[in-house]
């Protein structure tokens, strides 16, 4: 029989330019997230993810110790909560990625996951930290995630998170295909460049040789003053088979829609016996420093 699960991706603008006051920033996007949250409900999805650092600009593109004082903690900070109360009134599980602060001065880029019952159910921190040209100076605002590839099991199902730059490590997919994960999400923020022709190669790769769904998420726009390059949007969901199930627009704000079959994991990967035939006892060299 099939499993059903409605899931949804927003991408969006920035709603001010990087040189505004960051509180001002967080409450508008806070608030245009929360209408595009309200919408997918209406349409009746039941898991949804949010954009890399959703209630700010990509801000990584400059080094500046102001973008500290959008750092909450989790899940005790404002944003967890009013999400956590959101997913509890919805009935929807919530993938929401924050600048997390652990500690004056220890940062991390991170994802809470709360259930359908508002229940916080834990995190995850984005492992592999970039700092290159030509603006994603994350090393100046975040330590390498130290959580592991959790798997978590939710209402819907079995969610895992990987975020942004970690798309280029397969490693950490695997992890989550291991761990059990059926649908990983990937919130991201990635400029036109050589990373476009890899948007749609990579991840589609992860969900083949995992034999899971994945939902990728770019955010839109040119982001002054920084105008680091075009972020081009086309969030979409690929099947276990890497097929594209709905891509979404290169310009606009938006929710992305998808019924994701969860009976098909089973289908593929009782054909493709990737997990059956692996060889871990010769990938030692994978894992030496």
């Amino acid at each position: 029989m099939p499993r059903i699960v409605k899931a949804g991706l927003i991408q969006s603008s920035s709603t001010h330019p990087g040189d505004a006051d960051p509180g001002v920033i967080r409450e508008a996007m806070i608030a245009r997230h929360m209408a595009l949250i309200e919408d997918a409900a209406k349409q009746g999805v039941q898991v949804l993810c949010l954009q890399e650092l959703f209630y700010g600009p990509y801000f990584c593109a400059e080094q500046q110790t102001r973008w500290y004082s959008i750092t909450e903690q989790i899940p005790e900070g404002p944003t967890t909560q009013l999400m956590m109360e959101t997913a509890k009134r919805l009935g929807m599980v919530l993938i929401v990625p924050i600048y997390e602060v652990e500690q004056t001065g220890v940062y991390y880029n991170t994802a809470a996951v709360i259930d359908a019952d508002g229940t916080y159910l834990g995190k995850y921190r984005k492992h592999h930290i970039p700092h290159c040209h030509p603006g994603f100076w994350e090393k100046f605002y975040f330590r390498p995630g130290n959580t592991g590839y959790p798997v978590f099991q939710t209402a819907v199902g079995k969610i895992g998170v990987y975020i942004c730059y970690d798309r280029h490590f397969p490693e950490g997919a695997r992890c989550l295909g291991l761990n059990g994960a059926e649908i990983v999400f990937n919130p991201s923020a990635t400029v036109a460049g050589l990373s476009e022709y890899l948007w749609k190669l990579e991840q589609p790769a992860h969900a083949v040789a995992n034999g899971y769904f994945v939902g990728a998420i770019n955010r839109v726009g040119t982001e002054q003053p920084w105008a680091i390059g075009e972020f081009y949007g086309q969030s979409y969901f690929c099947d276990p088979r890497g097929q594209m199930i709905v891509v979404g627009s290169r310009d606009q704000t938006e929710l992305i829609v998808a019924d994701l079959d969860l009976e098909m994991i089973e289908q593929v990967r009782n054909t493709w016996q990737f997990y059956r035939d692996r060889r871990p006892e010769s990938y030692g060299a994978i894992v030496a420093p």
